[in-house]
Parts: C-alpha cells; structure tokens; sequence
C-alpha cells in the first residue's frame, strides 16, 4: 500500500506537483472527470431520472465550458440533489497544507498564514488530504444571512490572542465561500439572498476579491460556483441583482416528469415501499401506483392550485408510502400474511396530499381536502380509461340499476370483500385486464374489482357515497305539470 506525502518535500516529488507544474483548478479538475466519465459511458447522475435528454446534457456543456450556473424550477424538481451529484466530478481527495481553513494549495497557497508557514518550514511543512465529499459547501439563501455567513469577518479574539491589529489579514475569520475553497460552493434560492451579499459574490465571480470590514483582501478562489432559484422570483426584477444573473455562465430549466411512466419511476425509487421488518407484505398494484403518479399531474394543471409553487415530486411519494401504510395495517388487523392496496387507502392517505398543494383562492374556498378528493377520482378515472376502454361492463352497470347495492369496508379483509365484489355480475370477467388473475390471491383480486367500480362511478355510470356504498342513482319520476284552463279565445271583429 503507497503512503500518501504527508510533507511539501514528499508531495514535490510527486507528478504534477514539481515545482513550477501547471496548477489545475476546479473547473478542469471536473471538466476532465466528466469527459472520462463519457468516454466510459458512466452514468452521469446515478438516480436522477427524466432528465437524460433535457437537463443533464446542458449540465454537462456547462462544466465542459467551466461555467458557474443556476438550476431554475419549482420545488421537488431534484435540483439541490443534482448539486450535491456534482462532487462526484471531483478527484478523490487532494492535498493541502495541514490546518488551513480555507484548504489551500500547496503549490499556490493563498492565504497569509500558509505563505508565512512555506517560509518558514520549507519542504518541512505538513500536508493533509482533503476526501471530495469535504470539498461541497451548501448554504440555504434567507434574508437573515449576513456578509460575514458567506465572506467572514474580523475576529477580534484572534487579534487579541496574537497581539495583532484589526486590520491584520491574519486576524480574519473566514465565512462559507472562502472555506469553498477548491470546491464546490452552492447557494439555494438565490434571489433571497440581499443585495449587498449577491454584490459580494459577482465580485468575487469577476475580481476575485473581498472585502471583510472595509479591509480590502485580494483572494483570488478557485471555486465553482452553482445556484438555484424559482423561475419567476430569478425573474423578478429587484430580487435579483443584474450584474451578478450576468456573471452566471448557464442558467439550466428543470422540469416535473414529463410522462406518468417517468413519475411513476422516479416514485418508485424514492418511495419508501418495501418495508423491512413488517408483519406482512404488501403488494402495489400498477394501477395504483398510476393513479397516485396521476394525482400529482392533474393537481399540476388544476387552477385553483398556485402553478407558481409548483407541486412538488414529494407529493406522489409521500401519498404512495401512506397508501402502503394504509394496507399493511389493514392486514396486520385482519392477521393476513399478504395485502394489496386498493383505492380507498389512496383516499385514506388524504394527509399526504393536502399539504403539498399551495391553493389559490379559489381554492382557499372550496377546501383542500374536497380538492384532492376530485383530484383521486379524476386520476382514476383516467387510469380506468387506460385498462378499460373498450371493456363490456354493461353487466356491472344492470347489476346496480336492477337493485343491486354495495358497500365494502376499507377495513374488511380481502376474503370477506371479494366474497362480496363476486355477487356483482360480470365484474370478474373484467380484472385480467388489471394484470390480475385467480393466481393474484383475495387480496389482489379484491382490490381490481374494486377500482373497476370506481372507474365506473369516476365516469359517472353509477354513484357512491358514505352510506349507501356503489349504487344505481334513481332518476325521479317528472312530477306532473298543473292544468290550467285555457283563456277564451278573443273575438276580433
């Protein structure tokens, strides 16, 4: 096993650490990593899905540019975890003299007390490795965030400790950005930052100096710089300061899914679904987890939701996770070893919903809770015409006209609701085109037969409600018209 230089005097023998070597910066370091990884057909950002064609190729022509960019788009659209994917770009780990704050390069040490420390001890001075993890700074932009948060500010402590005076660079605690680095250094919701602070940071972009105190300091870092921001506060004009949106090399669109295939994927892979240690297992039906991927783009296009707040990815994956709490407590009631969630545990999970939707006034008065109920119809409705169309469910339908009523607990086991669903004729002629089969066990086959009848009453071709259950609405009877006597007719002469 090679030991790692543990000196400048090792690390000098080292390639590309001679003395008078070229110094590579961030920006190469990760426009040459990327390109290796293309060349080798890696994938790029490893769970990030729906952005192969769109987001991820303009990322990539902004490192191989070496530019500073900004992700804009709603909340949930994986932006701060596309960031946090970029240290995957970086080297392993690099060198950089042994207790500096601010990692500094052995071959081009910036800050004041690692030039004295070279001076002083030569090849002596000690070396430490910094891991790429380290090397991803993260601040979440609020208006409470001072210059000092991110530039640093005199540290009078210090001063007095070391007999120095104020305006000494020595004496300068240093704040985010300087700690960045040779790194990565990533600012949320940028447009919250204040003005004086954004002023900070093009300058630092442009100049490659600060000023901490009134104390002019010329650090000239070696940091990529990335953002993120909604689309229309980045737009707004005061929110935004124009000279620093002018010194942002790319500004990248993010976007929801494109397709509920694509949803359904990522849900999949966020969604915490397989639960580990429990009494029974659970099955997901496709179906289902349709209808929850679809909640989320019918509620992305209903009015009376603020599109500019965005709904978020979280939406479906959290609905989903409750949907399968909602049928392993089903089961661990009713002591069954296996379940399947049916859509009236998408209705149970009405507290995964609400509360990612920020409504308009409009919505405001009509509630939330009655919005995400039309939002869960609405979106089986459209599954059901995906399975169904086409499908000869006028036998179910005559089953309901001629009398015929249904009412199945969310609670009931799955023996005891399909012993119930299979008084309804026809209707099990129906669930293989669901994908289920005799083999799919009760459970299964229960909650098929179930969502088909509420496909049906999501297109209206039967009713429901908390009483009755499914049943045929009764058209009433017109009530007949009163008789009155005609006026006599008028005689003209």
């Amino acid at each position: 096993m090679t030991t790692k230089p543990a000196t400048l005097g090792e690390l000098r023998k080292l390639p590309g650490y001679a003395p008078g070597a070229a110094r590579r910066t961030v920006k190469e370091e990760l426009r040459t990593n990327l390109l290796q990884k293309l060349e080798t057909g890696e994938p790029l950002f490893p769970g990030i899905l729906g952005y192969e064609e769109t987001v991820l190729p303009q990322i990539a022509n902004a490192i191989l540019a070496r530019h500073n960019f900004i992700l804009l788009g709603l909340r949930g659209q994986a932006k701060s975890r596309i960031l946090r994917g970029l240290v995957d770009f970086l080297d392993l780990e690099i060198p950089y003299i042994a207790g500096c704050e601010i990692h500094d390069n052995p071959q081009a040490p910036l800050c004041r007390a690692c030039r004295d420390l070279i001076a002083e001890s030569g090849d002596g001075t000690p070396i430490a490795w910094l891991p790429r993890d380290a090397r991803f700074v993260e601040k979440l932009a609020t208006p409470d965030v001072t210059i000092a948060d991110i530039l640093g500010d005199v540290d009078p402590i210090k001063a007095a400790r070391s007999g120095r005076a104020l305006g000494d660079e020595l004496t300068i605690h240093y704040g985010l950005l300087p700690r960045a680095n040779r790194g990565i250094f990533a600012v949320n919701e940028l447009p919250d930052l204040a003005g004086k602070i954004q002023v900070g940071l093009f300058n630092i972009m442009q100049e490659g100096d600060i000023q901490i105190k009134g104390y002019p300091v010329r650090m000239p870092l070696d940091v990529l710089l990335v953002f993120t921001a909604n689309p229309e506060d980045y737009t707004a004009r005061g929110k935004i300061i124009t000279p620093l949106k002018d010194r942002i090399g790319s500004e990248i669109r993010t976007h929801y899914p494109a397709t509920v295939e694509e949803g359904v994927a990522i849900t999949a892979q966020e969604a915490w679904v397989k639960r580990d240690g429990g009494r029974s297992a659970v099955e997901v039906p496709a179906y289902i987890r349709e209808v929850v991927e679809q909640i989320a783009f019918l509620a992305r296009e209903d009015k009376r939701i603020d599109r500019r707040s965005g709904v978020s990815q979280r939406l479906p994956i959290a609905c989903l996770e409750s949907v399968v709490s909602g049928a392993e407590q089903r089961a661990v009631r009713n002591q069954e070893a296996r379940s399947s969630a049916r859509v009236a545990d998408v209705y149970a999970a009405l507290p995964a919903i609400t509360g990612k939707m920020e409504l308009e006034y409009e919505g405001e008065l009509h509630g939330a809770e009655n919005i995400a109920r039309e939002l869960i119809r609405g979106a089986v409705g459209k599954v059901f015409t995906k399975y169904l169309e086409g499908a000869n469910l006028l036998p179910v339908i005559q089953w309901f006209e001629m009398g015929g009523e249904l009412k199945v607990s969310e609670s009931a086991p799955a023996s005891e609701a399909l012993a119930q669903l299979k008084q309804i004729q026809g209707l099990m002629e129906q669930i293989d085109r669901l994908g289920v089969s005799g083999r799919s066990g009760p459970a299964g086959i229960a909650a098929a037969a179930e969502f088909i009848l509420e496909g049906l009453w999501a297109h209206k071709r039967i009713s429901r409600n908390e009483e009755r259950g499914f049943h045929a609405e009764r058209q009433k009877a017109p009530e007949p018209r009163e008789q009155h006597p005609r006026p006599p007719r008028r005689q003209f002469n």
